[in-house]
């Protein structure tokens, strides 16, 4: 498959580096170095294999796209770079919906490899079950993986692009107890042990939308000095 890339970065030399470095990697790469016109990019000219997006950019800044992107249905990868190294700004970028994030200066030795990352998970979560099987039933939820649509009820719920990632990552590997390091390498595509928080909070904000009862789930259950695994029992569709 082709991988279109979007990247949104004010400075022409990292614009310049990065570019080059996305190519050897086989990325077909278009630049945009203002937010205003990123954000017309981001929602308007893609679909994206992944969007490369710096925080601190004129007119719009980077969590902006980031939260626009998000609330769009499809998922876009987003790898987020800032100069900003205070970790509530990482921990915002992250929670904002970005997949990972780089502070400068960094290498491009570490900015391919986090690449890389994101789009082996992005295209492992691709649709690729045949297609009587992308459709579940699991007790009163119906979730549609081709879609991207969850039902409770017969009633749609209004989940975020990560937090449909992290259910079907869930349903995927039913009765698999996952830890939070292990969700965040498979579904976030990062390794930083330090936002191990942003899985507790995007599972409880999960819960409360899929769960009748968040304090006593039964389709996303705490694995007591492990993580989480779903418990639910599926059945194909």
């Amino acid at each position: 498959m082709p991988r279109e890339v979007l990247l949104v970065e004010d400075d022409a030399d990292i614009t310049g580096l990065l570019t080059l470095h996305l190519r050897d990697l086989g990325c077909t790469v278009t630049t945009v170095e203002d937010g205003a016109t990123g954000l017309v990019a981001a929602l308007e000219q893609g679909p994206w294999s992944l969007v490369v997006l710096d925080l601190g950019l004129p007119q719009v800044d980077g969590l902006e796209i980031c939260r626009r992107l998000r609330a769009q249905g499809a998922y876009t990868p987003i790898l987020m770079l800032t100069a900003r190294a205070a970790e509530e700004h990482r921990v915002l970028g992250l929670e904002t919906g970005a997949d990972d994030y780089l502070t400068k200066p960094f290498s491009v030795v570490e900015f391919g490899a986090r690449v890389k990352a994101i789009l082996r998970r992005a295209e492992r979560l691709s649709p690729s079950a045949p297609p009587n099987h992308r459709s579940l039933r699991i007790g009163e939820l119906q979730v549609d993986l081709d879609q991207r649509a969850v039902r409770r009820g017969g009633l749609p719920l209004d989940l975020t692009a990560k937090e449909f990632d992290l259910l079907a990552h869930l349903i995927r590997h039913p009765a698999k107890a996952f830890s939070r390091a292990q969700l965040l390498d498979q579904v976030w595509g990062t390794t930083h042990d330090t936002f191990e928080h942003t899985v507790n909070s995007h599972i409880n904000r999960l819960r409360a939308k899929i769960e009748r009862d968040p304090a006593k789930p039964r389709y996303i259950v705490t694995v007591w000095g492990v993580g989480y695994r779903f418990a639910g029992a599926l059945e194909l569709k």
